[in-house]
């Protein structure tokens, strides 16, 4: 049987159930199954996504990443280090109580000082948060810091329930309890998270769906099936090699959309006690190993062209891009030469670390025979995505494909992965000079000034390479023609607002 046929076979065989099927359910398949459900600890995109229906932030971001109203109604720069916010009046949690002032400095607070809070990295500038009336807050930096609102337009803008939080402790993700316009039902592990429509919602009037069943289904042969059978009315993250078929279909449509994310391979410096391989300790190891891999045939070859080769976290669409930092050519005769330099024997064992998904695997097999040919002897390892991110937290890891699905502001891109013991910093990559002009673009606001920095972090990081860019992905969103009101941001996040579905 071709492997064409099987993975026909393969898709028809795991079609599922019509599960909360009805003209105002949505059924969403997203990639992998989210990590824990509480924005404070979350890592995963997926997570993002569900999060978008159900927990408000004080402020959003629109198509064109201007910073609009959500939770707050008003907000402003009083001085460099003063952000003030008037709150949306009459807007409850789904447990009951109330979005005020106090939830809210309760809210940032737990972000900033939760133990496991991996949004810590993200407003460390944080101070204090003053309530000043139960419908203004103002929160206070110890420095200028040029980000900060933009990082209120994601998880670090989530208002939680405090009686909730309180109630529940580190258990809170099993049950969350935010203000968003959809409220928690059920949770089952690698098979769906069920939301309903929360009637008290304070925008209630653009939610038109009735519930959203989130399903990770991480195969896209399987996701693409499901979606043309009418199990799925739309479906998250379709690959460029599925394009071709889907558009085929009659019953479905694409929407594209630009990407503020990256692909990369991140290099464990010093995490975990495993044993320290040359990859770990001589960055001429790793820049080695990057010149073994050309960008853009791995692109050619797994995503049809259609993703962009970087070298930097910032996509060329983000008007804080380095033009002048592009990807070097491969060159397998220098890779060796810079091996040879660093007193290692070939061919050199490196464990490369992958989620599950079809894409990633592939990625990994192309990785893997370009980099033998400069003397590297790449064994993968694959597994689910949460399993990996874990080992990555652990240390467990010597090289780890993963995606970040990016933020507005590029700082969101770059700090809490490469600052000293920032909270997403999984090689415990540590340089003074990178910390130093991190700590310069949050506190400059200028574009071109901040342009200049990040054109230098780039410089250095691809001399370190505690993290090695691959390309930014464009996001493909498959649906049946039934759903409407769809509307793109390039975050990718899948905002319920406005979308409703035909019977």
């Amino acid at each position: 049987m071709s492997r064409t046929l099987r993975q026909a076979a393969l898709a028809a065989a795991l079609l599922l159930p019509a599960f909360a099927a009805g003209a105002q359910n949505l059924r969403l398949a997203i990639n992998e199954d989210p990590d824990a459900m509480d924005p404070t600890v979350a890592r995963t995109f997926t997570g993002r996504i569900v999060f978008a229906a159900l927990c408000d932030k004080l402020v959003d971001i629109d198509a064109k990443l201007n910073i609009v109203p959500q939770l707050a109604t008003e907000f402003a720069w009083e001085n460099p280090t003063t952000l003030a916010f008037k709150l949306r009046p009459n807007v409850v949690f789904h447990d009951g109580t109330k979005v005020d002032a106090e939830a809210v400095k309760y809210s940032l607070m737990r972000h900033l000082t939760m133990a496991g809070s991996t949004r810590r990295g993200e407003i460390a500038a944080m101070d204090s948060v003053e309530v000043i009336d139960p419908l203004a807050v103002k929160i206070h930096l110890k420095t200028p810091n040029a980000p900060f609102l933009a990082q209120l337009t994601d998880r670090a803008g989530m208002i939680v329930s405090p009686k909730a939080a309180e109630a529940a402790g580190k258990d809170f993700s099993l049950n969350p309890v935010c203000a968003g316009p959809f409220k928690f039902t059920e949770r089952v592990p690698q098979d769906r998270i069920v939301l309903d429509r929360f009637d008290g919602y304070w925008n209630k009037d653009a939610i038109k769906l009735a519930r959203i069943t989130y399903r990770p289904i991480p195969d896209n042969t399987v996701k693409m099936a499901n979606l043309q059978a009418g199990a799925l009315d739309m479906a998250e993250r379709f690959l460029p090699s599925d394009v071709e078929n889907l558009k085929k279909d009659p019953k479905i449509k694409l929407v594209f959309s630009d990407n503020l994310g990256y692909q990369s391979l991140t290099f464990n410096v010093t995490n975990g006690t495993r044993p320290r391989t040359p990859m770990m300790t001589d960055a001429r190891v790793r820049q080695a190993f990057a010149l073994a891999i050309d960008r853009q045939a791995l692109i050619d070859v797994v995503y049809n062209g259609l993703y962009t080769p970087i070298a930097q976290s910032i996509p060329p669409a983000n008007p804080f891009y380095a033009a002048d930092v592009k990807p070097a050519a491969r060159d397998v005769a220098k890779a060796r030469a810079l091996l040879a330099a660093a007193g290692v024997k070939t061919p050199l064992a490196v464990e490369l670390l992958t989620s599950n998904s079809p894409d990633q695997r592939q990625t990994g097999e192309v990785i893997q025979s370009m980099a033998a040919e400069a003397g590297f002897d790449v064994k993968l390892r694959t597994t689910e995505f949460v399993t990996a991110l874990k080992a990555s937290d652990d240390g467990d890891y010597e090289v780890f494909l993963i995606g970040w699905s990016g933020r507005a502001d590029p700082d969101g891109n770059l700090y809490s992965f490469v600052k000293t013991k920032a909270p997403l910093n999984a090689s415990l990559y540590s340089d003074a000079e990178v910390d130093s002009l991190l700590d310069q673009s949050r506190a400059i606001t200028a574009i071109p000034e901040r342009k200049a920095l990040f054109a230098k972090l780039a410089t250095k990081l691809n001399q370190d390479l505690p993290l090695m860019y691959l390309y930014t992905p464009k996001a493909i969103t498959g649906m049946s023609t039934k759903v409407s009101g769809y509307t793109p941001v390039p975050d990718n996040l899948i905002r319920p607002q406005g979308i409703t579905l035909a019977p």
